[in-house]
């Protein structure tokens, strides 16, 4: 089946682990309340379109950030890091795809790749795009999006070939309103993501650890003053304040995966103290870590 909810794996880079779709039929379909689980750091191969049906959601693509209202959608293109949540914590209903270029493209020898997916995914400037009504094509854009979303999603006889359809009605309008006068991004904005990304995969390698900024900093082979407005430039927090997300965000899904005691689900996590790791979560989470588990567990 294409569509499902939301969950996002990665590896020790933050590339996402999660296959979209498949061999065949390299899409697939996703629905969240961004309000209960936000989208984290991440990046993949794939494309993504997305249209938000109620609330705002603020997006992160790169070196870029902006909010997305009802009705409105996004484009973030391949291998950029991005991430997205509720604006305000209130309800913020998200259906998006993912999905492969060569879906539209075909093989990288083809017209259809050679005129619309490959200027797209080389090109530096279009690293995400809002959808917000600002040009007259966006709404023929955000149509596309939920064309072929549903489509996807239902799974209709035929479906295939509308989704395909409406992902290629996409990237034409995309090549066909290209920006004019926009600038690629600078050396120095290219040259923190690549180390964002060196730091979140020590992050990753070593949450369950007690690690600072200090070790943190030196994964990048950078000051700790240079690491700080690396994390808050790009990502906008510090970064312990991210190793404490993501070790949260760690110990909700073993709580979830698992049948751990709290407490032993925290140590892994890298909380040592219980009462802090029930605190954190409660925090982050907007419940204990045992009402979480409760409420998502199916009986």
């Amino acid at each position: 089946m294409a569509f499902s909810t939301c969950e996002v794996r990665t590896n020790r880079q933050q590339l996402e682990l999660a296959r979209h779709g498949t061999g065949l039929f390299p899409i697939a379909c996703y629905q969240e309340d961004l309000a209960r689980e936000s989208v984290p750091w991440y990046w993949h191969p794939e494309l993504e379109i997305g249209v938000i049906l109620k609330g705002t959601a603020v997006i992160t693509a790169g070196a870029e950030r902006f909010t997305v209202g009802q009705g409105e959608g996004f484009f973030i293109n391949a291998e950029v890091l991005h991430a997205m949540w509720s604006q305000d914590g209130r309800e913020c209903l998200l259906h998006s795809a993912v999905f492969h270029p060569r879906l539209v493209g075909g093989s990288t020898d083809s017209i259809f790749w050679q005129n619309y997916i490959q200027p797209l995914i080389t090109d530096s400037v279009r690293q995400s795009i809002r959808l917000d009504g600002a040009a007259c094509w966006h709404r023929q854009a955000v149509g596309a999006i939920l064309s072929a979303w549903e489509s996807c999603a239902r799974e209709e006889p035929g479906y295939d070939l509308q989704v395909r359809g409406a992902l290629s009605q996409f990237a034409f309008l995309l090549s066909r309103n290209r920006p004019d006068g926009r600038e690629a991004p600078a050396k120095r904005v290219l040259r923190n993501e690549k180390r964002i990304k060196q730091m979140l995969q020590f992050i990753q390698e070593n949450y369950a650890l007690e690690i600072d900024t200090g070790d943190i900093a030196r994964s990048a082979a950078i000051s700790e003053s240079e690491c700080l407005r690396c994390f808050r430039s790009t990502i906008g927090a510090s970064p312990i304040q991210y190793l404490k997300q993501f070790r949260v965000q760690k110990a909700a899904e073993l709580l979830l995966s698992t049948g751990k005691d709290i407490g032993e689900v925290g140590g892994q996590c890298g909380f040592q103290d219980a009462s802090y790791f029930t605190k954190t979560f409660r925090e982050l989470k907007g419940s204990t870590p045992s009402a979480y588990r409760r409420e998502r567990t199916v009986q």
